[in-house]
């Protein structure tokens, strides 16, 4: 089954003036490089969820190429016109990354008058309505050094490194002409694939003609793409999304319910075990997804300690640790309406005080987005952190609900409802 477009249409400008000349422009450059477009795809503004992007004119079957990059054409620090300065003054930069370079070479050829890469700077996306939250402040020091910055983080690749290479510096960013082109969805129909000679964009789906053609920007929740790429994917379609819980919303969910220094001080001792044991730090989040719990060893880990008993806890500080092999791993989503009442009496606590954190709730923001006239009214900032916010609410009541929640969550203290003894252990 075909892929369809996932995302709203955006009507974003984009630089390079006429659609057609540009459109043009850049072909007559793929060939003159060597790019080579299958002749069942097509650039172009229209049948695409936003800018330019990469439509099938014919069906295209799994397996079958859709462009193949040669190296040569990719735009890096290495290609550049600049390439022996970034060399000479490499120590100076203090980039083992590489992106400074990477920077430094796109400042050069968009500012260069005779550019070799000209006709492909004209797809890219205006510079100056680039929808990314660090822009909504208005800065105007470095201006076009931050625009490009964003544009790298949105639009450039890095080679993934053999699994033999692993302990190596990350391979620098590139920018990779056809590839940059193409917009992301979680259901996405084709991948880039890396070889000596190019980089070639395959079709893992079959594609119909006149549908959009997808890569993917990697497994990204909806609050990862407005940062690094200034769009989401409204709900349900991020089958990536996630919502957190911050590891110390669990703790402050704990101490909550203690009624005696003694017990508090005895809930900030199993944090710190916690803390040394590498499970939990004061900035760090539980990561709660649509299908699995990313942070599954870890969420286990603290429901366990924060709830066990005085005894065991005394017992497990003894021993250093737990045996190797422990059930409490594989904690997943579905199995949360199973876990001992104190772990769930905590963890629906903890879920509570987070969509407090939250101005509005889920029943408001369900009618505004069922609300047509109500949302179009809304800039496109405003729509995207709705769809941002929506996802991760949707997460969490569903989270709610496993752990014996009831209903709509309004937004009343938690915790009312527990013992007056330590609230969270076994005992």
């Amino acid at each position: 089954m075909a892929t369809r477009a996932k995302r709203r249409r955006v009507t974003r400008p984009v630089g390079g003036g006429d659609d057609a000349d540009s459109v043009a422009g850049f072909l007559s450059w793929c060939r003159r490089v060597g790019l080579e477009l299958s002749p069942k795809v097509a650039v172009s503004r229209r049948g695409t969820v936003a800018g330019y992007g990469m439509v099938a004119r014919e069906s295209v079957q799994p397996g079958e190429l859709l462009f193949a990059v040669p190296r040569a054409a990719l735009l890096s620090q290495y290609t550049c016109s600049i390439s022996g300065l970034l060399e000479r003054e490499r120590g100076a930069l203090q980039s083992p990354s590489g992106w400074v370079p990477l920077l430094l070479a796109l400042l050069h050829e968009l500012q260069a008058p005779s550019s070799r890469w000209s006709p492909y700077f004209a797809l890219w996306p205006e510079l100056g309505r680039l929808e990314h939250p660090m822009f909504c402040p208005k800065v105007r020091s470095l201006e076009l050094y931050h625009q490009l910055v964003a544009l790298v983080m949105a639009y450039s690749f890095q080679e993934p490194l053999e699994e033999e290479e692993d302990e190596k510096e990350p391979n620098p960013p590139l920018m990779v002409p056809a590839a940059d082109i193409l917009n992301h969805i979680a259901n996405h129909n084709a991948n880039l694939e890396y070889s000596p000679n190019c980089l070639r964009m395959v079709a893992t789906q079959p594609i119909l003609k006149g549908h959009e053609i997808f890569n993917t920007y990697g497994q990204m929740a909806n609050w990862q793409l407005i940062h690094m790429y200034g769009f989401v994917e409204p709900y349900p379609d991020n089958t990536d999304d996630t919502a957190d819980i911050q590891m110390v919303t669990v703790r402050e969910a704990a101490l909550q319910g203690t009624q005696t220094e003694a017990d508090r001080q005895q809930l900030c001792e199993r944090w710190d075990y916690l803390c040394k044991l590498e499970m939990v730090g004061e900035e760090g989040a539980f990561v709660i997804g649509r299908e699995e719990v990313l942070t599954g060893e870890e969420l286990a880990a603290t429901l366990k300690v924060l709830c066990m008993p005085a005894e065991e806890f005394r017992e497990l500080k003894d021993q250093d640790g737990w045996d190797d092999e422990r059930e409490e791993d594989s904690l997943t989503i579905t199995n949360i309406p199973q876990l001992k009442e104190s772990w769930r009496r905590l963890l629906r606590d903890s879920v509570l005080l987070t969509l407090q954190a939250y101005a509005t709730d889920l029943k408001t923001e369900q009618e505004l987005l069922g609300n047509e006239e109500a949302y179009a009214g809304l800039s496109w900032r405003e729509q995207q952190a709705l769809q941002v916010r929506y996802g991760q609410k949707v997460i969490l009541h569903r989270l709610l609900a496993l752990t014996g929640g009831a209903g709509p969550v309004t937004h009343t203290r938690p915790g009312q409802e527990l013992d007056s003894k330590l609230p969270f252990t076994d005992a």
